[in-house]
């Protein structure tokens, strides 16, 4: 991930680890906003986006997850 990319990021998230960023209470339309000002820098051979939900049962992967089993990212 190139530094601009990070710049853009750490501007509206919180650094968790080297490439975790935590975006509290975060509208769509903010994120849609962040996600195409990244995708602008992002060489799509070498980057990876993964954009995740956090909820009150754990984190939402859409249907690919059991939200009674939920899983744990540490």
């Amino acid at each position: 991930m190139t530094s601009k990319i990070a710049k853009i990021i750490e501007s509206q998230t919180i650094r968790i680890e080297c490439l975790v960023y935590f975006y509290e209470q975060v509208t769509q339309k903010e994120l849609n906003i962040l996600t195409a000002e990244v995708l602008k820098f992002l060489d799509e051979e070498a980057d990876d986006l993964h954009i995740y939900t956090i909820k009150d049962q754990g984190i939402y992967l859409g249907s690919a997850i059991d939200l009674n089993n939920p899983f744990i990212l540490i």
